[in-house]
């Protein structure tokens, strides 16, 4: 699939954008340890470049906090096209300033600064409304181009699909736009609570946002992990009276029941889901938010269609959310959905006026500020809850088959380099994954 893509994608030519994807190395031969993809379930530590500045709108920054996402599993299994062998991965990262080209004038160097996941240009129609997410200017790839009939920005670490970025699983990383791209964190704020602003708190606060979760609504949320986590805690906060998490993963299901406090329903036990949820809310639910995975399919049909590449999405969940919801209930999808799908119930979908709501990559410039000043900073939002694990760079591609099985109980991690401080009192130790993951 992944040459078949980079193919295509060769034969049809880059979209002529702002930004250089790529970038060149410092003229000292100096390296950086990074985690690169080589193929599927194939990721390695490797030493690369240490970027310069390439356009003169770059900021390099040292690295001091970096982790793993839900979505990198997708990389991780080859299931998003147009991967690259030695592609460096990653796009939740922070760090300080190291170098700034000349047309950057509102950082410094030692400054720190959180890096959206999203490479936004600032002058698009777009981005003057602050849908970074959706900037016109920064991905170069006329495959996605040609298969949704538009393009996302450019990501960071996330393939060529979206324009081929090196990530932020590395000690530094090149910014484009960096005075766009980059917030100034306050030295009140510790990495730890930081670090998120990247991707995982704004993803799950523009879900519950975008789907319109009110006062007194009772919310589904499909899938525990990190998002479905904060997205349980935002539909909280927003006003929900009830929120009812679906996983399967015991660790998942106890932490949201200890942390958040909300109810849940074990579908390897309650297997019917949507029987369920009607026993718990007659009527059925307001909102139904899918913060799961498509590479996951519970029933015979869909792996069988998945195996032989019938699809490459699976339409359970929205199934069951579009059955969940009363009629003119709301559906919002923010999980990661990259291509087609079979047995779409578009039958329930239209009679019961579902609202059925595709949320997109979150626009982290919409938003990132707001959490940080009306959330974070005051303590109504901690970002901290949800880190379970703190492990060194070193061990990022032994992280990436643990954080796949969740085994110990694992949620968030956050990953560390010879830059990083020392962990945020209340937050975890430093550990190596052999040690938990065996």
């Amino acid at each position: 699939m992944q040459a078949a893509a980079n193919f295509i994608q060769g034969q049809m030519g880059p979209v002529d954008v702002d930004v250089t994807p790529t970038y060149k190395g410092r003229g000292d031969g100096s390296t950086m340890k990074a985690l690169a993809w080589f193929g599927t379930n194939d990721v390695r530590m490797i030493d690369a470049p240490v970027p310069d500045i390439t356009d003169p709108d770059d900021v390099v920054i040292r690295v001091t906090g970096s982790t793993i996402c839900g979505s990198d599993l997708h990389l991780f299994h080859g299931e998003i096209v147009a991967l690259q062998k030695g592609d460096i991965l990653g796009h939740e990262f922070m760090g300080k300033v190291d170098r700034v080209g000349p047309n950057v004038k509102n950082l410094k160097p030692g400054q720190r600064v959180v890096a959206s996941f999203q490479i936004a240009c600032g002058k698009c129609s777009y981005c003057q409304k602050k849908l970074s997410s959706f900037c016109d200017r920064t991905n170069n790839s006329s495959l996605m181009n040609y298969m949704y009939g538009h393009r996302d920005a450019g990501f960071f670490g996330y393939s060529h699909f979206t324009g081929g970025f090196p990530g932020g699983q590395a000690e530094y990383v090149k910014v484009p736009f960096g005075e766009v791209n980059l917030l100034p964190i306050p030295d009140e704020v510790r990495d730890e609570q930081a670090i998120y602003l990247s991707d995982v708190l704004p993803t799950s606060y523009h879900c519950v946002v975008d789907t319109g979760v009110k006062e007194g609504d009772v919310v589904g949320v499909w899938g525990l992990g990190p998002i479905g986590q904060c997205v349980a805690r935002w539909a909280k906060l927003k006003g929900a009276s009830r929120v009812i998490g679906i996983d399967q993963v015991p660790s998942r299901l106890q932490f949201a029941v200890e942390k958040s406090g909300i109810e849940v329903i074990d579908f390897s036990k309650d297997k019917d889901v949507v029987k369920r949820l009607q026993e718990l809310v007659p009527g059925g639910l307001d909102v139904a938010l899918d913060c799961g995975t498509f590479h996951e399919p519970k029933t015979i049909a869909h792996k069988i269609q998945k195996t032989l590449m019938l699809e490459t999405d699976v339409s359970e969940t929205a199934n069951e959310m579009i059955t969940s919801v009363k009629k003119m209930g709301r559906c919002g999808v923010i999980a990661a959905y990259a291509g087609i799908t079979n047995q779409f119930n578009i039958g329930a979908l239209m009679e019961k006026g579902v609202r059925f709501i595709g949320n997109g990559q979150a626009p982290v410039h919409l938003y990132w500020e707001e959490i940080l000043n009306d959330y974070i900073i005051p303590g109504k939002f901690d970002p901290t809850f949800m880190i379970t694990h703190r492990v060194p760079i070193d061990d990022l591609a032994k992280l990436y088959s643990a954080f796949d099985r969740r085994v110990d109980g694992v949620e968030k991690v956050f990953v560390e380099t010879q830059f990083s401080d020392a962990p945020m009192i209340g937050c975890p130790k430093t550990s190596r994954v052999d040690s938990w993951a065996n």
